[in-house]
């Protein structure tokens, strides 16, 4: 910052400026932000909870809830208690410049639907402006996000490309990957080669927004149901980087039938079996299924049954139920004792699920269009703007 006009200053100047306010623009001002907010919702008599730290809840005697949800300074404000809520409204706007939208309907680029069958959650608009921005509204359209027969590798011995065009455009790929699954396992390989794309790199990411052509509607729909469990699908794509021999995990869970988190990710080390690398999918999928129990805990929404995780390899869940095979896991120890530790527990529940019916497999690898469809459909995906 420069001094301040008509502040006298001398050789030995040795005063700083103190930043009564928080600046606009500046990087401390969202945290700044978000301190202040937190201290108002506070006194009002919300609570901020342990496993997501923008999530503010306040339980009333009756058994009715209010809910907000910050993400920097857009709020969404939600529960079962009318005239809570729109106290909570008067409040804040004593507090705060706020500007009430009324019903949920845009949010970060995100499409809200609602309907007596349940929720939907799109992003067309943002698909449709990433298209117009690529000049891609006019392409052929794709069935799959990723060619089956490509393997995309580091060196690949085609020419080099522009790394800030690629970069923005696998930058909003990610951002377009929260309510698209059947985009994530192609934008988390293509993202493996942000320092140095070459066009081969790039024609996967062409394909991806040809992909997006074909359905740009597509997005999550979170029905009614009376189901009350946790499921969770994990799988494994052993060795399947052809640049270092790392295998994919992927997991998928769904909250009372409905698909809620999902991830595809390359594992941190090469895994000498498939049993190995499904295992370590396995751990992952279980940290993520006790994340979303003790997120319910805090709703006051307790589960009832231990919680299921799906796995399609027999070894591994051998592995996981039976403590004997020393020689077999000693380079899996860790997670053996933590998985085993939770099935003591009754947290969890394995089970085989034959890869056919193995959802988390559009996660780890590309697929042909009849099983890519198959799984789309599985993870709850529609598109609402779809004349049929």
């Amino acid at each position: 910052m420069d001094i301040p006009t008509g502040l006298e200053t001398t050789s030995n100047f040795n005063k700083v400026c103190r930043l009564r306010k928080s600046l606009y623009g500046l990087k401390q001002s969202p945290r700044a932000w978000f301190e202040r907010f937190t201290k108002v919702v506070k006194r009002y008599g919300f609570v901020q909870c342990q496993s997501d730290h923008t999530l503010f809840v306040k339980h009333f005697p009756e058994g009715k809830l209010a809910i907000i949800i910050v993400y920097v300074d857009d709020i969404i404000l939600t529960g079962d208690h009318e005239e809570k809520i729109d106290l909570l409204k008067k409040l804040l706007t004593k507090e705060f410049e706020i500007k009430d939208l009324g019903n949920l309907k845009y949010f970060l680029g995100m499409e809200i639907a609602r309907s007596k069958k349940g929720i939907a959650v799109s992003q067309r608009k943002y698909v449709l402006d990433l298209l117009n921005e690529t000049g891609m509204l006019g392409c052929k359209p794709a069935e799959t996000p990723m060619d089956t027969t490509v393997k995309l590798e580091e060196s690949d011995g085609s020419a080099p490309i522009d790394k800030g065009r690629y970069q923005r455009l696998v930058g909003k790929l990610i951002y377009l990957s929260h309510t698209r699954p059947d985009i994530g396992f192609s934008v988390s390989v293509v993202s493996q080669f942000m320092n140095n794309p070459t066009e081969k790199h790039m024609t996967a990411v062409i394909r991806i927004l040809r992909y997006l052509k074909m359905t740009p509607g597509k997005g999550l729909f979170f029905q009614r149901t009376t189901k009350k469990e946790i499921e969770i699908f994990s799988d494994a794509d052993w060795a399947g980087s052809v640049t270092d021999r790392r295998s994919t995990s992927g997991y998928c869970s769904f909250v009372w039938g409905n698909l809620v988190t999902w991830r595809s990710k390359k594992q941190s080390v090469v895994a000498r079996s498939s049993a190995e690398a499904e295992f370590r999918a396995m751990a992952q999928g279980i940290c993520e299924g006790i994340w979303l129990n003790r997120l319910l805990e805090e709703l006051r929404v307790p589960l009832k049954h231990p919680m299921v995780l799906y796995c399609d390899n027999q070894a591994a869940i051998s592995i996981a139920k039976n403590p004997v095979h020393h020689d077999r896991t000693k380079h899996v120890e860790i997670d053996r004792h933590f998985i085993k530790e939770k099935i003591e527990e009754g947290v969890f529940k394995v089970s085989y699920t034959p890869t056919n019916c193995q959802t988390a497999d559009i996660l780890t690898k590309a697929l042909a269009r009849v099983n890519f469809e198959d799984l789309t459909e599985k993870l709850g995906m529609i598109n609402i703007y779809n004349a049929a």
